[in-house]
């Protein structure tokens, strides 16, 4: 694979870790001008003010018990924002880019996937250095699942409490080495993130931002795959990637032709105050 060129000079061995990782977690694009053929980090808006919240319950942690919770939002499939749920955590301060680089330079992240399924990984100073960087279309993102059972990268479970409204985990009664991943860190830059999608198993997640902000749509288990799905017709190589479904199926979703009965909430979940619960 051709290597790209960069506008900030990296190292050569950054540059080449970085190419390594890209090719290995998607091998379709084959040059780097398929990476960013759209232009997206041009032409795409991802101001705060391009994407409006709309139809989300926003709480406070201290005015809301866990009985209210359960009966007002999970027993009823209902998402929502609790504010103030973070006051006391670590990750604000210590999950900046410059303390990560600091504590984790040397360890390893996955990134992304091959075509056979195996981890593809970049270690966290060379994926700082790919965040800056970056013009793709839709960037490698850091989605890790086993930091919490390494013995380094397994710190940042010191940096947040578990709220109290997830003490329940049935998946722990198949213990450690059987249960399916329940924990990820998530990691990256702008126009990074995850295509549409069903969460795997039945379950129901809780995301806890540190920095930045990030947008999300969620949609009824009612509407139909093929509406809010990008076809192979419309997205090509890029068909499953966030940006790629919020540059074609978003817009879609704010027409007055949309069906009202499959129009999706929306969330710009920002800062570092809040959880978003996602029930499905």
């Amino acid at each position: 694979m051709e290597r790209d060129s960069f506008d900030v000079k990296l190292s050569p061995r950054s540059v080449k870790r970085i190419t390594e990782a890209k090719s290995k977690a998607r091998p379709e694009l084959k040059t780097p001008l398929q990476w960013h053929e759209h232009y997206y980090y041009q032409n795409f808006d991802v101001s705060l003010t391009s994407f409006t919240e709309n139809g989300i319950d926003r709480v406070q942690s201290s005015k809301i018990s866990v009985p209210d919770f359960i009966d007002q939002y999970e027993r009823v499939y209902k998402p929502v924002v609790i504010e103030g749920a973070m006051s006391d955590w670590g990750s604000s301060e210590k999950w900046s880019e410059e303390r990560l680089l600091k504590k984790y330079r040397n360890q390893k992240f996955k990134c992304g996937e091959d075509n056979d399924g195996y981890s593809v990984k970049l270690k966290m100073k060379y994926y700082l250095d790919y965040m800056k960087v970056t013009k793709d279309d839709s960037p490698l993102y850091i989605f890790d699942s086993n930091y919490g059972e390494h013995p380094k990268k397994g710190k940042l479970l010191d940096d947040y409490i578990i709220p109290k409204y997830f003490g329940d985990d049935l998946f722990q009664y198949a213990g450690e080495r059987r249960r399916p991943p329940y924990r990820w860190f998530v990691m990256g830059p702008p126009r990074s993130g995850t295509g549409i999608h069903i969460d795997p198993l039945g379950t129901s997640a809780w995301n806890a931002l540190s920095s930045g902000y990030k947008r999300w749509c969620l949609f009824p288990n009612s509407a139909p795959k093929s509406l809010i799905k990008v076809t192979d017709a419309e997205g090509g190589k890029q068909t499953d990637e966030a940006i790629t479904w919020y540059n074609i199926i978003y817009p879609k979703t704010q027409s007055p032709d949309w069906n009202p009965e499959y129009k999706p909430v929306k969330l710009n979940f920002k800062l570092h105050k809040a959880f978003v619960i996602i029930l499905l």
